[in-house]
């Protein structure tokens, strides 16, 4: 629960920084990997995100985590658009993307897969509905390992 209070707090520090610069705050995660300390943020614009965009928010940022330094330990800042291929990290990410083609990865089998992709119909806390070749699957939540957009080109 403590890494809950430091995401919800580094919302509150980050958002209207995102914001002030007319981007979308998609996410804001904080993980360990291969022993390192990672803060990323997704940011998103109805344009698109490129690099510069990435840098103007990754400056502003790190310039307020120097000054209120809410990580006590050390760690890395990488800012990035959340891709084509968007994970969908919450309700507001999967209501937005109703009707759209989406991938799920398992945790572990379901019915014999482990990966489905359809048209996302709906969810609630316990399952995502999707129309899976033609018919409609509930897939419990607490089986799905990550969900992403399939994204068009």
């Amino acid at each position: 629960m403590i890494k809950d209070k430091l995401i919800e707090k580094l919302l509150d520090l980050i958002k209207p920084i995102v914001e002030e610069r007319n981007y979308e705050l998609y996410h804001v995660e904080y993980v360990k990997e291969c022993g390192e300390n990672y803060l990323r943020i997704y940011i998103d614009s109805h344009n698109g995100i490129n690099l510069d965009d990435c840098e103007k928010v990754s400056r502003a940022v790190s310039d307020m985590l120097d000054a209120v330094d809410p990580i006590e330990e050390s760690y890395y800042l990488e800012v990035s658009s959340p891709g084509i291929d968007r994970i969908l990290f919450s309700d507001a990410h999967l209501n937005r993307y109703l009707g759209s083609v989406i991938s799920i990865k398992m945790a572990k089998l379901f019915n014999g897969k482990k990966i489905y992709e359809g048209i996302l119909e709906d969810f609630n806390s316990e399952y995502i509905t999707i129309n899976f070749e033609g018919n409609s699957l509930n897939i419990p939540r607490k089986l799905i390992k990550v969900m992403n957009l399939k994204g068009e080109f």
